[in-house]
């Protein structure tokens, strides 16, 4: 039986990294998609190949380029011959807080094109991929409650690029249905710093989250590789949040104070 091939954006580090560990462990080869993260993509695919032997390769391109986005898939056409799941994990994030009028067009175009406009330069090219062989899997990534398309301040670019995404998923569900490919959001909630890369086992206590411990990246990669499974194929269009129970924006919003005249 033919292994199949996942490629997983921005994948060296973070959320990405945790999520190559569970699909390498679940028997899947791997392109691994780095932007800058090269010494820590080549390391990963090096420690995944030898522990469970399966074909890891390492791809650089920033995915808010259509000629990278081109090229990645064509890189791991030539590798794999096809592509059978696709997570979009990678997406740029500006923590600097600031109303939408202190954006810079760079900045504003730099967000819509990471965490919009690459699911679709990537959807173009791999969909057709995946309606050949009638079966594929599109992961998107989102945060809590996008689907409500809830105002964020001072994270104005970001949440218009996910709540767009968010329909756009959906949309991709409806359409390629009958093609055998399903694709479906996962919300990652407050999972912060190492904790991207950790396990379950390695979580801490903490009063702040409802069910009484940090999220992990394990937390994550767990849902993914359900929803990927062959026999996940009932759960299309599902925009999935992962948060321990705790009110994301809710958090941000109980830290924010708006001056009235700015």
């Amino acid at each position: 039986m033919r292994k199949k091939t996942a490629l997983i954006t921005g994948g060296a580090t973070g959320l990405g990294k945790k999520t190559a560990y569970q699909l390498a462990k679940n028997g899947y080869q791997l392109a691994i998609n780095y932007r800058n993260s090269k010494q820590e993509a080549i390391l990963l695919s090096k420690e995944l190949e030898e522990k469970y032997g399966n074909k890891i390769i390492c791809i650089q391109g920033d995915v808010g380029n259509q000629l990278d986005c081109s090229h990645l898939v064509e890189n791991v056409i030539s590798k794999f011959s096809t592509i059978d799941v696709v997570i979009h994990n990678a997406g740029p994030y500006i923590h600097e807080r600031k109303k939408l009028t202190d954006y810079s067009s760079d900045e504003w175009n730099y967000l819509i094109n990471g965490n919009l406009n690459a699911v679709f330069y990537l959807s173009r090219a791999i969909i057709p991929l995946m309606r050949k062989q009638q079966w594929g899997r599109i992961i998107t990534m989102g945060f809590d409650k996008v689907d409500h398309t809830p105002g964020w301040v001072f994270r104005s670019a970001y949440a218009a690029a996910k709540t767009g995404l968010a329909s756009l998923t959906r949309t991709i569900a409806i359409e390629e249905a009958a093609n055998g490919i399903t694709a479906n959001m996962v919300c990652p909630g407050d999972i912060v710093a190492d904790w991207k890369e950790k396990g379950i086992e390695e979580a801490v206590k903490s009063e702040t989250v409802p069910i009484g411990r940090v999220g992990t990246g394990e937390d994550i990669s767990r849902v993914i590789s359900f929803l990927i499974d062959e026999k996940s194929d009932f759960i299309t269009g599902s925009i999935i949040p992962v948060t321990g129970g705790m009110d994301v924006l809710g958090k941000a919003y109980s830290h924010t104070w708006v001056p009235k005249n700015n």
